[in-house]
């Protein structure tokens, strides 16, 4: 496993870290979610990003779980808050007291005093920022994070969060945009602006939801143990669409340029992220230990120019590259 820093700041994370959206507490059992964080440690992960409103909680508490007994000095924890985390009308968004009372519910799932970035899930409309930024600075301020963060945030977002957080003492050092080959929606504003603050990407789903390791094929229905066929873990819905068959058969000529590579399909979708140095860290999920393996095999390869240019070419009719979709990932009002 290689290591990178997170932007500027002095954070190390491992280049492949390990995500549970929509597996632990929903996707899979506790004993495989267990054995799967087992698998990233064993490989060197030793970074663990999570979120409270994943799996209505349950994701936090089952990470906290299975890193229990693990030297916490070794690993870097990484929590989110905006989404509903319950039915009342203050358990959402990024007002002053969801974020102090969030904060406090989150260390104790997730069995720790600290995280080492907290991160806003989502911008808030409805909450004026200075408020957010203070109530982040606060809990900074109370050792109870090191560095904050924020996900799917605007270029003018982010770059406005960052005025204030400069303002206010406190290191805002990450932003969390999804990223892969296919999704390729951060690279013309968010990271140009990322890069001039000093913030690492810690991407999601740099594998497009498993369509980039080749799992799902054109004019053939989900794998039965696939997260598309899987409604419990979000099914169809969360790879939006990506199933569409122009996509899987561009997808599908990208097999030769990874036996060519000597790589597998998912481990050449992680080492194109991975080649962009304002990329900190591909976050992967996992439902089976031998997936994590798999992955995290991706860590230090370097690929050849030539075969970039030739996957971006077969790519770019299905690739998305609107910067004006990070807008609409923040809705108007609180969900």
């Amino acid at each position: 496993m290689e290591y990178r820093s997170l932007g500027r700041s002095g954070l190390l994370v491992s280049e492949i870290a390990y995500g549970n959206w929509l597996t632990h507490g929903s996707q899979v059992e506790e004993e495989t979610a267990l054995a799967c964080v087992h698998a990233a440690l064993d490989a060197g992960i030793t970074t663990f990003d999570t979120a409270d409103a994943y799996a209505g909680t349950r994701a936090e508490s089952v990470l906290g779980r299975a890193l229990h007994g693990q030297r916490r000095d070794g690993l870097e924890i990484l929590t989110k808050v905006y989404f509903p985390t319950g039915p009342g009308r203050n358990d959402r968004g990024l007002s002053r007291k969801h974020i102090l009372l969030s904060i406090d519910k989150s260390l104790r799932r997730l069995g720790t005093s600290y995280v080492d970035v907290y991160q806003a899930h989502r911008f808030d409309h409805t909450t004026e920022l200075v408020e957010t930024m203070e109530a982040f600075a606060d809990v900074v301020r109370a050792g109870k994070a090191l560095y904050l963060g924020v996900s799917e945030w605007t270029a003018e977002q982010i770059r406005a969060a960052h005025a204030l957080a400069r303002e206010l003492h406190v290191p805002l050092v990450a932003n969390q945009p999804e990223y892969s080959a296919l999704w390729r929606v951060m690279e013309a504003q968010v990271a140009p602006a990322c890069r001039e603050l000093g913030m690492g990407q810690l991407v999601w789903s740099p594998v497009a939801q498993g369509v980039l390791a080749g799992k799902y094929r054109p004019g053939e229905p989900a794998p039965a143990d696939s997260r598309g066929a899987d409604e419990k873990g979000g099914g169809t819905s969360s790879i939006r669409g990506y199933v569409r068959a122009e996509v899987l058969e561009r997808v599908a000529r990208l097999r030769p340029l990874a036996a060519e590579a000597g790589l597998s399909m998912a481990q050449l979708a992680l080492a194109w992220v991975l080649r962009n140095p304002d990329v900190s860290a591909a976050i992967i999920g996992a439902s089976r230990p031998e997936q994590v393996a798999e992955n995290t095999a991706a860590s230090g390869v370097v690929l050849e120019p030539e075969l970039v240019a030739r996957m971006d070419e077969l790519l770019a009719p299905v690739a998305e590259c609107d910067p004006r979709l990070t807008e609409k990932s923040s809705p108007r009002s609180r969900p």
